[in-house]
């Protein structure tokens, strides 16, 4: 059975060779994940360029999904690299652009507005939440924050810092991500993360700037608090456990993640699980039972895609953790509760004809046993609403545009082709029957579903369902 679940995998050191790309992509990558808070962007360039070369020495398409660091805060560069803090540690933070190297004593923070935004008493997290210090005094003229260390550890140069609360006054789309965009673009990025998203008025006003799909990734309270008006705003939903789980408190993060795929599900977006999937396999050639249960459970959830991070950006098993993602996930889907997320997983949009149409897309694969519902589609988003409706045939999406092939990357259960583009309706039918048998995904004689629009070539408008022997 061919896996439904998307894998997303981060390319870093441990996996920008040529060779392993090509065994990452054979092994089931589906999308390439570049995260822009590391590396410059000739290495971004020539990273992409080797993501292409492997997805067609493979012979499957691939997504490269660009990684936005967003307004998140950073220390700087520390004089020796790494300072360990003590309980009863007391520290200056010195917010602003023009900083030096920072020691135990002083560490430096581009963002100059940082003290004016947080208060005596606040939290302050460092090292992925594993430092802890408590704001002790606040210096908004000097733009200073003193600290006092409450839980000590090794903290290294340009980590994040993590302030739990709104920091209302951060940017939404910092400069440095817009100029990030312009470098995605440039190199033929397919899709856009963005970080830290707090309202739906960030994807709004990046979408300003770039014609690409937008990924909104949860990882702050207020993201979750407004999760629905996020949701509706972005192409694609990501829960990103990491910072999520040092923004609020870690328990909660397993009902979170569980509320956001149900909701991003019912508005028939798709869905990445991120961050410690398969955390072990940075040093493992095995992962934990508990990691394989939760790669599980988040695709019994309904997640479209699960994604590594530092498994395969730096860790010692990069191919192997590719692997083991299609190796669990195609086991799961085995027993996934298909009827029930054909009945009950989409909040169908009355006033939409296309939602209509996915239900009964999907009703029909089931009664009719059909052999797949092919798509043939300009932007995507009629192979998306079917995807949402969890059909337990193959979805065939086609279409004349390069980026819309590569996109479909992030549905659960797609394969996509392109297809050259036809404007009338009969045509299109009729050469999207004979392409699937071309590409050799439906037999001769095997009954499809054919999704179309009226008029032809005009995206948004699908409204015709045909059932034909191919």
């Amino acid at each position: 059975m061919q896996r439904r679940t998307k894998i997303v995998a981060t390319i870093g050191p441990a996996s920008r060779d040529p060779e392993v790309l090509v065994r990452m992509v054979e092994a089931g990558m589906d999308v390439a994940r570049l995260n822009f808070s590391h590396g410059s962007a000739d290495e971004h360039a020539e990273t992409a360029r080797r993501v292409r070369e492997a997805a067609g020495r493979a012979g499957r398409q691939v997504a490269i999904l660009q990684d936005l660091p967003g307004p998140k805060l950073r220390i700087g560069k520390l004089r020796d690299g790494v300072v360990e803090f003590k309980p009863g540690d007391a520290t200056t933070f010195v917010c602003g652009p023009n900083g030096g190297e920072g020691d135990a004593s002083r560490l430096f923070i581009t963002y100059a507005g940082l003290a004016s935004t947080v208060d005596e008493g606040e939290i302050i997290y460092l090292a992925d939440g594993s430092v802890r210090l408590r704001v002790s005094a606040v210096r908004p003229d000097d733009g200073e924050i003193d600290a006092v260390v409450e839980i000590g550890g090794a903290v290294a140069s340009r980590q994040g810092l993590n302030i739990p609360g709104e920091t209302a006054a951060l940017p939404a789309v910092p400069e440095e991500d817009l100029e990030h965009v312009r470098t995605g673009e440039r190199i033929g990025v397919d899709i856009i993360a963005l970080s830290f998203v707090r309202r739906a008025e960030e994807i709004v006003e990046l979408r300003k700037h770039t014609r690409l799909p937008l990924v909104a990734k949860i990882e702050k309270p207020q993201a979750v608090t407004r999760a629905e008006e996020i949701v509706r705003a972005a192409d694609c939903v990501m829960v990103a456990r990491g910072d999520l789980g040092i923004e609020m408190p870690i328990e909660e993060v397993p009902i979170v993640q569980k509320q956001i795929i149900s909701l991003s599900g019912a508005l028939a977006r798709p869905v990445i699980t991120a961050t410690q999937m398969l955390d072990s396999m940075v040093a493992s050639s095995r992962p934990t039972r508990a990691e394989v249960t939760d790669v599980a459970n988040a695709i019994l959830d309904g997640t479209d895609a699960v994604m590594l991070s530092q498994e395969s950006a730096v860790g010692a098993w990069p191919v192997e953790s590719v692997a083991m993602l299609a190796t669990i996930a195609k086991r799961t889907e085995q027993t996934a509760p298909y009827r029930e997320w054909n009945e009950r997983r989409v909040r169908r949009d009355r006033r939409d004809p296309a939602y209509t149409l996915a239900y009964t897309a999907t009703r029909a694969a089931h009664e009719l046993d059909l052999a797949a519902l092919v798509c043939p589609t300009l932007s995507g988003r009629s192979a998306r609403l079917i995807s949402a409706h969890r059909p337990t045939v193959p979805i065939i999406a086609l279409s004349p545009g390069r980026e819309t092939v590569r996109r479909c990357g992030l549905m659960w259960g797609v394969q996509a082709a392109s297809m050259r583009r036809y404007e009338v309706t009969e045509e299109l039918i009729a050469a999207a029957a004979a392409r699937v048998v071309e590409l050799g995904w439906v037999k001769p004689g095997e009954r499809v579903g054919i999704t179309a629009g009226l008029p032809s070539g005009k995206p948004g408008t699908t409204s015709l369902l045909q059932i034909q022997e191919v």
